[in-house]
């Protein structure tokens, strides 16, 4: 890595991608950027952002326990993920106005114990440990067809069930008492979300580290936030912006001596400012609608 771009933009497009591991980089960069997004718009609109970072870093112990066991990485990242999404759902639910604080301290005690973890696991491998940064902050270097395929499966597997519950969980989400006066399972459709998050944390995690996944599960959604209210452009926007952070941060990986994981964020960041400073110069000029709950109930939903 580090061969520095030049003034001929095309040469340097089609040196990058000469390379077998570049093509396959952004490949899985690509799927992960869709599905980061997507979840990541509703997992913002949700409230979720913390239960996000706990499911990423609940992954580097996953990953680190695969390491240790002589397993494929990705095995660790999907199985713990997932795992850790099951049990924070079965947390109790707290209500009132210490709710939030009570669930983010539970959702904090997890996250603790899972880098406990994640630093026995590393302590038990004897192994060479040098790969222990590349769980944590991502590369761009080693990712096969078989992960490009792995994340393809699981991402489109995630989309399909998104879109099958896309209108209730909206709808759960915006108003979650008078979804539930509708008929709509709140609960259930909650965990079920944060499965999918789960998978969506895992697959991000492939590409930026364990640490860095807000890069792309929280930065272009928070950001597609600050530019509209509408879910359908929201949701565009928050894909967009994740490709262009994800495209941009592997280019420069490739060209430069910093990690991808660096890259991503900072270009994200960017963007995030960006749209922030965008904000309030047309919020002088009177506020944003608010998204509203849908007028009707979702289709299914008992009157």
């Amino acid at each position: 890595m580090g061969p520095g771009l030049s003034w001929d933009l095309t040469y340097d497009v089609q040196l990058m991608f000469s390379y077998p591991f570049m093509v396959n980089a952004f490949r899985a960069g690509t799927i992960v950027a869709v599905i980061a997004a997507t979840i990541g718009w509703f997992m913002v609109l949700r409230r979720q952002s913390f239960a996000g970072h706990t499911l990423a870093v609940i992954g580097f112990p996953g990953a680190a326990a695969a390491t240790w066991l002589g397993l494929a990485t990705g095995y660790g990242y999907f199985g713990f993920c997932i795992a850790g999404a099951l049990v924070i759902a079965a947390l109790p639910q707290h209500t009132g106005r210490t709710a939030p604080a009570e669930q983010s301290a539970v959702i904090g005690t997890v996250q603790a114990f899972a880098l406990a973890l994640g630093y026995l696991f590393v302590s038990l491998y004897k192994g060479f440990l040098s790969g222990m940064t590349n769980l944590l902050f991502g590369t761009i270097v080693g990712v096969t067809n078989t992960q490009v395929l792995a994340l393809l499966l699981s991402a489109a597997a995630c989309l399909a069930v998104l879109i099958a519950i896309g209108r209730p969980l909206l709808f759960a989400s915006i108003d979650p008492d008078l979804a539930r006066a509708r008929g709509i399972p709140v609960r259930g459709l909650g965990a079920l979300f944060l499965v999918l998050l789960g998978v969506a944390a895992a697959g991000t995690s492939q590409v930026t580290g364990s640490l860095l996944v807000f890069a792309l599960l929280v930065a272009p959604a928070a950001t597609a936030h600050k530019l509209t209210t509408r879910p359908a452009v929201g949701i565009a926007l928050s894909i967009a912006f994740g490709l262009l952070a994800t495209w941009i941060g592997e280019t420069l990986a490739f060209s430069t001596v910093y990690p991808i994981g660096f890259w991503v964020t900072t270009v994200s960041f960017a963007g995030y400012l960006a749209a922030s400073l965008w904000r309030v110069v047309t919020d002088r000029a009177g506020p944003s609608p608010r998204i509203t709950a849908p007028a009707t109930a979702p289709a299914g939903a008992r009157p």
